[in-house]
């Protein structure tokens, strides 16, 4: 049986495994050579990245929230009940090219963060996650615990092995 899943790499399907065979990346975007290990791992990185987001995007569709505005939430959420500001938001962003106050903005009005004029400094806003924030964070966690344990193929090691290499690799 063939295993098809949505992917935002080409807004199409992309069979991931192959009557139980598991495709390397090569077959997948079909390219038969890479120049060298690190080419071909920052290659698979980059379509892991883009197949996880999409599962997770059309995961959380229903909910009218974005990665980026879910990455806020938990991150307000981590720190609740302590207000944050949009700077340090920005610093806790997995991607570092979101607009923490845009999303912010986005949502403040959907009611799941609200904002404050800080009382150690005038020109600071603190960021709070509402009650509704904290409820939708609840559901929308349940729905993306799901996704992991999905994808849960590595043992405990392996993680910790990947997430290792991964951390090096940024160095």
């Amino acid at each position: 049986m063939t295993e098809c899943v949505y992917t935002s790499v080409n807004f199409g399907e992309i069979c991931i495994y192959n009557q139980k065979k598991r495709m390397g990346i090569e077959d997948l975007i079909k390219q038969a050579k890479f120049s060298n290990e690190a080419e071909k791992t920052i290659v698979n990185i980059s379509f892991t990245n883009s197949y996880l987001s999409g599962l997770l995007n059309s995961a959380i569709r229903d909910f009218n929230i974005s990665l980026q505005q879910f990455n806020v939430l938990r991150i307000l959420q981590g720190q609740h009940p302590v207000p944050v500001s949009i700077n340090e938001i920005t610093t806790r962003m997995v991607d570092k090219m979101s607009n923490a106050s845009r999303l912010v903005d986005k949502l403040d009005d959907k009611e799941l963060v609200q904002r404050k004029t800080s009382c150690h400094d005038k020109r600071q806003v603190d960021i709070s996650i509402t009650e509704t924030g904290q409820k939708t964070l609840a559901e929308l966690n349940i729905i993306v615990n799901q996704i992991i344990q999905e994808h849960s193929h590595l043992t405990p090691g392996e993680y910790e092995t990947l997430n290792h290499l991964l951390d090096k690799l940024r160095k």
